[in-house]
């Protein structure tokens, strides 16, 4: 089968095709699937340049998310049959409860579990789940990471209500579907971009209010303004150590910040603005397939669908991996099959 490999953490140039490595074949309790589409995350960029934490092992199959349709199922297998559309879910441990280090041990694409860049992969039963019928493979590729992500920091941990208001940097996947999910809970939304042309779009994906922070660096007095001087009850915090002390300030007394992994990157800040305000801070680690099959129950009543930038052929893969690189893209950027 052909799947591309991480051989060196040097950057794009080392994800590299191999067009005969062995198909795997599914075991006991195990499901084969053919892949129809892949999506990247900033997750997949930081492994590529040697960022991420840990260790590689060699010839890594990349990327956390994919989807595609069943076409082997081992011995035991109960929960699918040929023929069913599935995704993998990002932690194959993870089913249900509170996260645990056992639990996030094995994330797919990452350490020394394979990923979703090739056009055949293995999982266990319980490492997968079936995806809403309304999308296509390329919309429902955007779900395990970016999506669970988004509703475990809108729902699960920031417990959003309708009339609250959501504060969102930036629009990239996770922000828009935070946008997305917050509308549903009929939340007040704000987001955040420097660019004009992507806060128009935003607005028109349901965001009540905008701000251009490259015109308005103090966007947390902004922020402020458009509270009454109350703040948001719930900011999702994907900038890092640039942005984390403004996002503190935008929040109310009482509110919460979640803080989202990989992209929250490194830096200090002063904790102490945290207690007189009872602000929580919370990370925020992708979720468990008991949260992707609520955000997928909710998704399908709702007939929502995913923001997809740009879709790229599998042998454009290392483009998409650039195209993300380049910072320009408005939701997810995905690699059909």
């Amino acid at each position: 089968m052909r799947a591309y490999e991480i051989k060196e953490a040097i950057g794009i140039e080392g994800v590299v095709l191999n067009a005969d490595r062995p198909a795997p074949k599914a075991g006991p309790g195990e499901i084969g699937i053919r892949v129809r589409a892949t999506s990247l995350n900033y997750r997949d960029l930081m492994m590529v340049k040697g960022s991420y934490r840990g260790a590689l092992k060699p010839s890594l199959i990349p990327l956390s998310d994919g989807a595609g349709e069943v076409v082997e199922i081992g011995a035991g297998v109960s929960r699918f049959k040929v023929g069913d559309r599935v995704a993998g879910t990002f932690f194959q441990n993870w089913q249900a409860g509170a996260v645990t280090a056992e639990r996030t041990a094995r994330a797919l694409g990452g350490g020394n579990v394979d990923g979703m860049l090739a056009e055949f992969v293995v999982l266990p039963e319980t490492g997968a789940i079936h995806i809403p019928e309304h999308l296509s493979f390329e919309q429902a590729a955007t779900l395990p990471c970016a999506g669970v992500t988004a509703w475990n920091a809108i729902v699960e941990a920031g417990r959003i209500r309708a009339g609250e208001t959501v504060l969102l940097l930036g629009t990239g996947g996770v922000s828009l579907f935070a946008l997305q999910f917050a509308r549903l809970h009929g939340a007040r939304v704000i987001l955040t971009s420097s660019s004009d042309e992507k806060l128009a779009r935003a607005k028109a994906l349901g965001a009540d209010d905008v701000i251009n922070y490259r015109d308005t660096p103090d966007w947390d007095k902004a922020v402020g303004a458009l509270t009454g001087g109350q703040g948001a009850d719930l900011v999702v915090e994907v900038g890092g150590p640039n942005t984390l002390e403004r996002s503190i300030r935008s929040v109310r007394a009482g509110g919460t910040v979640v803080v989202i992994g990989a992209v929250g990157g490194n830096g200090q800040i002063d904790p102490r603005p945290l207690v007189p305000r009872s602000l929580r801070l919370q990370g925020i680690y992708v979720g468990s397939q008991d949260m992707f099959a609520a955000m997928n129950a909710a998704v399908s009543e709702a007939a929502l669908t995913p923001v997809i930038d740009r879709v790229f052929a599998f042998e454009q893969a290392r483009d998409a991996y650039a195209h993300l690189d380049g910072a320009t893209h408005f939701g997810k950027v995905v690699i059909a099959l």
